[in-house]
Formats: structure tokens, sequence, C-alpha cells
């Protein structure tokens, strides 16, 4: 670039995206003198995703600001919990983030997930087309215009997924909703109504079922109930208000 030179610094948690000489403070950046500060964000590692106040001299500025000489610009993450405004909180989950995806449907959040590699334009394509916020440590996904909104992803720990996007978004809970499945909704069912489906020591030992109104997958308190319900009782203590 051959254009005005500015000052710029990042917020601490927005290190991890930016190059190590830009982590220390505030840095000079030379510009070309006509992309936006969102292209010149995006630039330097961090997806507009993450990206929350953005302050040119200390004044509040969109991502189509343009900057000039001698601006010193700030950039801030996300403010939590984040507002999507425009549509109902859902979410779109890559390949990559189906432990998280079935946590969430645990929960009773709307969580889409593609179990196969579809490719980013697709991805993209459906977070627009049914306005889910598209969660993933894909920063290429991210930058992706098509998307409606998008979020990254910051562990490779499932626990500590399932709290970033809890403690980020703050969704409405409800635990034992949803089908960790396909992400249906699940209704009571009448043990004669499910009979057929179940194995004859489930049949013998069981009572209680619920089954799911899209894939008809039936579910009851069996062997892992325990462990989901310890995942479920940590989320509603931290996280909400319900009973378990």
């Amino acid at each position: 670039m051959n254009g005005p030179e500015i000052q710029i610094s990042f917020a601490p948690d927005l290190h991890l995206f930016v190059p190590a000489d830009r982590r220390g403070g505030r840095t000079t950046l030379r510009t070309d003198g006509a992309s936006t500060l969102g292209h010149v964000v995006e630039s330097l590692g961090v997806p507009l995703t993450e990206a929350g106040r953005l302050l040119v001299d200390g004044r509040a500025v969109t991502v189509s600001h343009i900057p000039a000489a001698g601006e010193s610009v700030e950039v801030y993450g996300v403010e939590r919990p984040q507002e999507v405004p425009g549509a109902p909180l859902r979410f779109l989950l890559d390949v990559h983030l189906g432990t998280l995806a079935r946590r969430l449907r645990l929960l009773g959040v709307d969580a889409a997930y593609e179990s196969e590699d579809i490719g980013d334009p697709a991805l993209a394509a459906l977070s627009a087309r049914e306005r889910r916020v598209m969660l993933s440590r894909d920063r290429g996904l991210l930058r992706r215009r098509e998307l409606w909104a998008g979020a990254y992803v910051y562990s490779d720990r499932p626990d500590d997924q399932l709290r970033d996007v809890l403690g980020r978004f703050a969704p409405r809970l409800a635990p034992w909703t949803r089908c960790t499945a396909c992400n249906g909704e699940l209704a009571d069912a009448d043990k004669d109504s499910v009979r057929g489906q179940l194995h004859q020591g489930t049949e013998r030992t069981y009572d209680v079922f619920a089954q799911c109104a899209a894939c008809e997958r039936v579910y009851w308190r069996g062997a892992h109930h325990a462990r989901l319900e310890a995942i479920v009782r940590d989320a509603l203590r931290e996280f909400g208000d319900a009973p378990v």
C-alpha cells in the first residue's frame, strides 16, 4: 500500500487473529487511501463478525469509514451478550462442530448442522436464506459477504465451545425439547405408539418416552442420561434460570 498512514490497535480478545507484531498496542499502517476500515480490519486477519466498536480518534464509526492520514483507529471485540436483530436467534454449524450442535440441541437451541462438507459458498447461502448465525472456526467462511450473520468459535473443546456460544448470544434454553440427531421438536410419546421402535430390554425397563416430530426418533432416559443431565445442569446454572 502507498497511501495515508494511520495508527491502529486491537483489543486483547482480538489478538489471536492479528500478526504478532500488532498485538502490543498501537502500530502504524499505511493504507491505500480508498479501502474501507472494514476491509483494512479484515486484511489484518480479523473477521468482521468478531469486530465490535470501531473508534477513530475517539469517535465511533462504521465499517464503511475510509481512513484518512493521521487517524488513530481502535478495534474492539463484540460486546457480550451480542444482539442479533432481524430474526429469531438460531444457528448453523459447519461440518467440524457436530458435538457442539448436539449439545445446543440438547438445551433446546435451534441449531442446524451440516454433517457433510457442502462448501463455504453453500453454507453462506444457507445462512442467508434461513437467517441463521453461522458458527465456525473457519475464518475464511466467516469473511464471506453472503453470510447473514456469523461468529467464530474460539475453542476446539466442546465444553468451552458451548460456554462460548451461550455466553456470547444468551439464547433461551429449553432442555429436552429438541432432537439431538436432526434438530426437530420433541413431544411426549405414549409407550404403545413407539413400542415397535424399542428393543425388548428398553421396553421392559422404561415407561417415559419422547419422539421427534421430524425424524420420529424415540428418546428415553437411558444409560447416557446422567452425563447429558450434567451438561444441562451446568448450562442452566451458568446461563439460564429455569429448573433442571
